[in-house]
């Protein structure tokens, strides 16, 4: 790998060795970073010093305060993960000092894998772009990330006290609801009312507490180089709790196809979903690796499109004109539309 670029501009190398020496990472050794990625939410660099290869993520300056919170509950989260099956980036060290870099950060190991978000063109790495059926692996690996969470010990990890899953589901309407109604400038979304009463009329066959990410797609995972598919890494905690999984499961398989090579299910987004597994056998694949069973998914999927529907209106209402948030406006109401029309038609009785 090429030498890591320096970038002076929004890292303060000084302070950052002066840390780093502190905990014993790289003491002395000169310090290479690269910025990576970065938006509202958080910034990432790669840093090399001496033997150490990792990540910084942090927020940025213009970041809300409440997102120094989210980076320490992310490090809590991916610290008591090491040791643990559910894929990973292993966790360094945590900084709460804000004097350091001007927030909270955290470093984590660099993983050496790939990310469906840096795919050229939605054209899948090799040898995934030409042969399908190595690319059945990387929606069974998605789904295996949801069942190994789901498996997850998470008391004996020491995550209780992370979220609340005490009554979850019967929490679940007035919390959105309360969210909405907190949103300066909401819109009406039609379908709201019918969506909520369906699901205070409705629970899961079975609620069995767990670790939940709370956007698990293929954009907030890493795979290892080369086939066969392997997870590499489950990445951006920001909103992960103590929750239940199967919410997890919903957004994976809420729009996804029931056949990925039918003409009009090519691709969902930002990548190609052809040549994978359709929607049922997504869900049988969780039910046998997680031991939980499936039947009662249509309550998880209105569940998800009614909180995502009230996320993404939150988003619309905050976009400036001209920004990525504004086309979540339409995308809102569909979605609460969608959630009212699927628990019409659903003969769950749960």
């Amino acid at each position: 790998m090429s030498a890591v670029e320096e970038d002076t501009k929004t890292l303060d190398v000084a302070a950052l060795s002066t840390w780093l020496d502190a905990q014993g990472l790289g003491v002395g050794a000169p310090l290479e970073h690269r910025f990576v990625s970065g938006g509202a939410q958080n910034e990432i660099y790669e840093i090399r010093r001496g033997d150490l290869h990792g990540a910084l993520r942090m927020p940025p300056v213009s970041a809300p305060k409440q997102r120094d919170d989210g980076i320490v509950r992310e490090w809590r989260i991916i610290e008591a993960l090491d040791g643990t099956e559910v894929p990973h980036t292993p966790a360094i060290a945590l900084c709460e000092d804000s004097s350091v870099l001007g927030r909270p950060f955290y470093l984590m190991g660099f993983v050496d894998g790939w990310s469906p978000m840096n795919m050229a063109d939605r054209k899948w790495p090799e040898p995934f772009g030409s042969d399908l059926t190595a690319r059945r692996g990387l929606a069974l690996q998605l789904v295996e990330g949801i069942a190994l969470m789901s498996k997850l010990d998470w008391k004996a990890a020491g995550l209780e006290g992370l979220g609340r899953p005490d009554d979850f589901h019967e929490r679940q309407v007035d919390r959105w609801t309360t969210f909405l109604n907190r949103i300066e400038g909401h819109r009406q979304l039609p379908g709201f009312e019918e969506t909520s009463a369906w699901l205070r009329a409705h629970k899961p066959l079975d609620f069995v507490p767990g670790l939940m990410h709370g956007d698990y797609q293929f954009a907030n995972v890493m795979f290892q180089h080369g086939a066969p598919a392997r997870l590499a890494a489950i990445i951006d905690w920001e909103m992960g709790t103590i929750g239940d999984p199967k919410l997890d499961l919903a957004l994976v398989v809420g729009g996804w196809p029931d056949d990925p090579d039918a003409p009009t299910d090519k691709g969902q987004g930002y990548v190609d979903l052809s040549g994978m597994p359709g929607r049922e056998e997504l869900l049988q694949y969780f039910s046998e690796s997680a031991g939980r069973q499936v039947d009662d998914m249509d309550y998880y999927n209105v569940l998800i499109k009614f909180k995502h529907a009230i996320v993404l209106e939150q988003g619309f209402q905050r976009s400036t004109p001209g920004s990525t948030r504004e086309a979540f406006g339409p995308i809102a109401l569909s979605m609460m539309t969608d959630a009212a029309e699927l628990a019409a038609s659903s003969d769950y009785r749960g």
